[in-house]
């Protein structure tokens, strides 16, 4: 029997499933890409502001897990018309200049960004009911100050309580301190702490953080009245404000300005936080620390070493500064999250 000859024609080449096209790792350069402001995210799906459209977007793939958040300036293609039923897609993140962090506690070391770009925290506590939690207000300043941001504290329902105790703790650190309460006769024109907040904002973007029931809403209906954030109450038997606000909105204010309203929060973690970069939002600080105090001073007190107390010698003010500082530090290392 005479042996077959075989050639090219006889091989089975099975089809490529993905398709003849070489794969490649260069990506497209997206030089048309358009830049916009993430304003709204809502499972997977973004709202960016591009120019005076607001826009629908999804992530592009290439990339990857590096996540979006409110205020990130990113790079959209497609179509950005903002017109009804149309999607463009997000191809680029820019580098941020700020970022809000937390941890869901201390000892999570995952950080969650929750605002990118902002230049300002804004805390916000109610004088009464629910009563000031010192300790958490002490947390988010420790987060403002890691992530470069300058804080307001904005202390509503000035009607009900005094606020003097909170000004003496939290005035030394260089933190501005406002008295609202919108509700009075007149409504929040006739506020001259409401008005003062006003002309804070002006300037920038600012997040608005706070536990529920505090009345951060209700100042965010008054500084943008068409944004419509539904308002609750405060439990009389738990003395806490249940959630009205589910996700994080970044609004332009008529007056001037951008704010991000968040919802409630009942912790902030640390963990994230670095004492040592921490003290380097208070320069004068920071400088009397690296020229007096031994290396890997925690400054948490004289006893342990820290030159801080002799340098704040008989300068009331120094003193109350540092104080404050060692306050935060010391909430910082509590291991406990309010």
């Amino acid at each position: 029997m005479a042996r077959r000859e075989y050639d090219e024609s006889d091989a089975k080449v099975r089809p490529n499933r993905r398709g003849s096209r070489p794969r490649t790792k260069i990506r497209p350069a997206h030089e048309d890409a358009v830049l916009g402001t993430v304003i709204g995210v809502d499972r997977g799906r973004y709202t960016v502001q591009v120019d005076d459209a607001v826009v629908t977007a999804v992530k592009a793939r290439e990339l990857g897990r590096r996540g979006l958040v409110i205020g990130d300036l990113v790079g959209v293609v497609g179509d950005v018309s903002g017109r009804p039923d149309t999607l463009a897609r997000i191809v680029r993140r820019e580098e941020r200049r700020t970022a809000l962090r937390r941890t869901a506690d201390d000892t999570d070391a995952t950080e969650r960004v929750i605002v990118a770009n902002a230049e300002q925290l804004a805390i916000v506590t109610a004088l009464a009911d629910p009563e000031p939690n010192p300790r958490m207000i002490d947390r988010c300043l420790v987060a403002a100050f890691d992530a470069g941001m300058s804080a307001l504290l904005v202390l509503t329902k000035a009607d009900l309580a005094d606020a003097a105790e909170l000004r003496r703790a939290y005035e030394p650190l260089g933190v501005r301190v406002l008295e609202t309460s919108v509700r009075r006769d007149g409504g929040p024109e006739a506020d001259p702490g409401f008005v003062e907040l006003r002309d804070a904002l002006v300037d920038g973007t600012t997040v608005l953080v706070g536990y529920s029931g505090v009345g951060k809403s209700t100042l965010v209906n008054a500084l943008v009245p068409d944004a419509g954030r539904a308002v609750g109450i405060v439990n009389d038997v738990t003395g806490r404000g249940r959630h009205t606000s589910t996700s994080a909105v970044l609004y332009d204010v008529p007056s001037g300005g951008r704010i991000v309203d968040t919802p409630g929060v009942r912790s902030f973690g640390l963990a994230h936080v670095d004492p040592t970069h921490f003290i380097l939002a208070f320069p004068d600080i920071a400088d009397a620390a690296d020229e007096r105090c031994p290396r890997g001073c925690t400054h948490e007190s004289a006893e342990a070493g820290c030159e801080l107390d002799a340098w704040a010698a008989d300068v009331p003010d120094r003193h109350a500064r540092v104080d404050s500082i060692r306050r935060l530090l010391a909430s910082r290392a509590a291991g406990e999250a309010y």
